[in-house]
This record gives C-alpha cells, sequence and structure tokens, in this order.
C-alpha cells in the first residue's frame, strides 16, 4: 500500500511560496516603476523661456513638487515625487529661487534642485536710484565686491556702444526686478540691466530726439531729474515741460535734484550754501542740462521728457502732501511760495503736522 504524505504538509508551506512570490512580483513592479520613471525622466527636451520657482526655506519636498509644477517645469508632480524617493533625493532639496526651463528632465531638475545649480538672485531697483544705491545693491545681492561692481559700470565697451560721454553708466541701468543665476559676473548683470533699457527704448523716439534737438543722453539727463522730482504721477510731463521750456529761454534750470548728486549725498533740504557747490552737475549755477543722468529713471519718466505738456510754465514748488504748484511768472511764483507757507504755518498753529515745502 502506497503511503500518503498528510494533506496538511502541502498548506504549511503555501504562506512562504505566496510570500515569496509575492515579493517576486513587487520586486518586477518596482523595476518597471523604476524603468518607466526613468524613462519619462529622461525623455524630456526643455523649451522656452526659464521660469522662476521658489522654494522657500523649511518646505516639504511635496511642496517644491507642487511649485515645479505650478511652473510647468514638470507635468506630474506626483510621480516627480515618486522618482524622487525612489532615487533617494526628496530631503536634499536646497530652498531659494531657481530659474528652470518647462520640459527640463527630471534628472536635470533633480540635480539643480539638490545642487543649488538652478538658484538665482533676486535684485530690485527701484525708480530713481543712482548708482550709489546700486552698486551696493547689487555687490550685495551678487555676492562681489562692490568693486568689480564699480569697474563693471564704468566699463569702456558699454559706454561706447550707449554713446554716452560720462566715464559711467549712470541713469541706464533700468529700474526692475533682476533675476540673476548663481555665478553671474558684476559684468554680465551690469549688461543685462542696461540691455533692460536698450529693449524699452523705441526706434522711433529717435526721430522724438531730432524734433526736440537734444540727443538721447539729454534726454536720458532730463529724465532722470524728472524721476526725482515728481511725487505724483501725472505730474511728471508737467514738470518736464517747465524744463523743456527753461532750455528753449537758456534760463538756469535750477533742479534740487542735481544740487543733491553734486553735493553726493542726500540732504532733506537744500540750503543756500549747498548751492555754491563747484560742479558741473549743479543747475543753480551751470547753464544747461547736467552732463548726464543723476538716477535711472523709469519709462514713464523717459516718456515725459521725450513728450512734455503743451503748458507755457516756468517755474514750479512743492507742497507738503507732495504735489507741486506751477506758475508761468516768477512774481507768481513767489506768491504760491508764500501761499504754501502760509498754509504751514497755520497747520502748525493749528496742531497739525508740518510739512515744509522744498526750495525750488
Amino acid at each position: 500500500m502506497r503511503s500518503r504524505r498528510p494533506i496538511f504538509s502541502n498548506m504549511c508551506s503555501t504562506p512562504r511560496a505566496e510570500a515569496r512570490q509575492r515579493g517576486r512580483t513587487r520586486a518586477l513592479r518596482f523595476g518597471a516603476a523604476t524603468i518607466a520613471l526613468g524613462a519619462v525622466a529622461a525623455c524630456s527636451e526643455p523649451y522656452g523661456a526659464p521660469v522662476r520657482v521658489i522654494v522657500p526655506a523649511g518646505s516639504s519636498f511635496r511642496a517644491a513638487a507642487d511649485s515645479l509644477g505650478r511652473a510647468g517645469v514638470i507635468r506630474s508632480p506626483k510621480l516627480f515625487r515618486l522618482y524622487a524617493k525612489l532615487g533617494g533625493h526628496d530631503r536634499d532639496v536646497k530652498a531659494g529661487t531657481y530659474l528652470l526651463r518647462r520640459g527640463t528632465s527630471w534628472g536635470e531638475v533633480m540635480e539643480a534642485l539638490t545642487e543649488g545649480k538652478g538658484v538665482v538672485h533676486s535684485v530690485t531697483v527701484p525708480e530713481g536710484f543712482a548708482l550709489s544705491s546700486i552698486v551696493p545693491l547689487l555687490a550685495k545681492s551678487l555676492g562681489v565686491p562692490e568693486e568689480s561692481v564699480q569697474v563693471a559700470v564704468r566699463d569702456t565697451a558699454l559706454r561706447r556702444r550707449l554713446d554716452v560721454p560720462t566715464p559711467t553708466v549712470e541713469g541706464y541701468l533700468f529700474p526692475d526686478t533682476y533675476s540673476f543665476p548663481d555665478g553671474t559676473t558684476a559684468r554680465a548683470a551690469v549688461d543685462e540691466m542696461v540691455k533692460g533699457f536698450e529693449r524699452r527704448w523705441k526706434p522711433e523716439w529717435d526721430s522724438r530726439l531730432q524734433e526736440l534737438a537734444l540727443s538721447r543722453h539729454d534726454v536720458m539727463a532730463l529724465a532722470s531729474i524728472v524721476e526725482k522730482e515728481a511725487r505724483v504721477a501725472e505730474e511728471r510731463p508737467v514738470i518736464a515741460a517747465v524744463y523743456h521750456n527753461r532750455l528753449k529761454r537758456r534760463m538756469l534750470l535750477q533742479a534740487d535734484p542735481t544740487v543733491q548728486y553734486a553735493l553726493g549725498r542726500h540732504v532733506e533740504r537744500v540750503l543756500y550754501k549747498d548751492l555754491q557747490v563747484n560742479s558741473r552737475y549743479n543747475t543753480y549755477r551751470y547753464p544747461g542740462l547736467p552732463p548726464g543722468p543723476i538716477a535711472s529713471p523709469g519709462l514713464p519718466s523717459i516718456v515725459a521728457a521725450l513728450f512734455p505738456a503743451n503748458v507755457p510754465y516756468l517755474f514750479f514748488v512743492a507742497t507738503p502732501d507732495g504735489h507741486h504748484e506751477f506758475r508761468t511768472t516768477f512774481g507768481e511764483h513767489q506768491e504760491a511760495i508764500g501761499d504754501i507757507r502760509r498754509a504751514a504755518r497755520n497747520a502748525k498753529s493749528d496742531g497739525k503736522t508740518d510739512g515744509t515745502s522744498r526750495r525750488r
């Protein structure tokens, strides 16, 4: 009689076999998923202009992936997170602002995020900033010595390209927010800021220069004065008109911001003693426009200098609230100054905040 093995002997070995089979299945699936994700990660081609992606300090990898998805750099944040986890890189991301192109391969994106290769440095240059303020701001943002920025703004080839007679490119670093990749040199950053101006200067404005009998450099000098004077946006064309009218009559411009520039420091109020500073930038002593811009004007001020208002005014004085009173004759101008001072004294006696108009 043939013996039989207990029926339960096969039952005892089944769980181990099934576990081995499940392990093999998971391994196969894991390998297939890895291969599939690897194919997806490598098959993309970058396209379009770089976009900014911000990875805040302390944010999770999920948040970083979501930021990449919103920017269009990757299509599936969920799959990208899985890809990073499989590669063991989901905890290695460095915070910062990155410049990345849409469609960049996942491998390159991970390399940028983990090694900080795509990190950029953002710098905002406000309208009306002079080089004395821009240079340290740019040097700090780029992490370079101020001396290197000073050399860049004096670059001979750049000044020749702009056709400026001044020793620096004062006025031509267009006010805007810039994002510079890590490792950007001072020279490259300054060149990009100058290109910001060049991109905004319209070719048809060259014919307007002939109508005004001014050079582009002249217009930029005037625009910088308008930028420093204006506190109310709609007054820019009127302020520009005052200076155009004075130039036509060969009157001194008597612009306070040029005196401050000549002094080399900011003063709350230009005093009579300040008017004696011996500098070609002092428009109280020297006729015509200053040798060059005194700051970086924004586009509205450049347009105002090119297309001033059609008004007869020759004088203006600032009021405590920031707007200006414009007058045609010197007598009217003196009356306006008197009215403003009386109003200020009355406001002070009534216990209100006193604001003293700046001398014009």
